[in-house]
């Protein structure tokens, strides 16, 4: 059984220690990465970002459940194409908010917008 190391509670002469020592063990390829990034830019101790379908949007649901809501509370069939166009949008909502936040606020604008005509969007 591996056991965990947490490097935020490790000496920092021991952490620039291992980083130097993994640092010396790289293929010639990955240093050269590392050295474009710079080697005091670098941090291999970082953590790994959640899964994705492990992430949450601010409501605490996962990219799987809005969809699974979404198509529940919509209650109409919906072809499978559509399905995954919600379901891409969901995965984007989950990472970044800020990326779909013009999409949001567009579809918004437009819904109120068809209603000031008179008609659907």
């Amino acid at each position: 059984m591996t056991k965990t190391v947490n490097y935020e509670e490790m000496p920092e002469h021991e952490v620039e220690a291992r980083k130097r020592h993994m640092y010396e063990k790289m293929s010639p390829r990955r240093r050269k990465f590392v050295d474009r990034l710079g080697y005091e830019n670098w941090d291999p101790f970082a953590a790994p970002f959640d899964p994705i379908d492990i992430r949450v949007e601010k409501t605490g649901l996962t990219q799987a459940q809005l969809t699974q809501l979404f198509i529940l509370q919509s209650g109409r069939h919906l072809n499978q194409e559509y399905i995954d166009q919600v379901n891409e949008f969901n995965v984007m909502l989950v990472m970044n908010f800020e990326k779909v936040r013009p999409i949001y606020e567009f579809c918004l604008w437009y819904a109120e917008h068809c209603k000031k005509h008179g008609v659907e969007p």
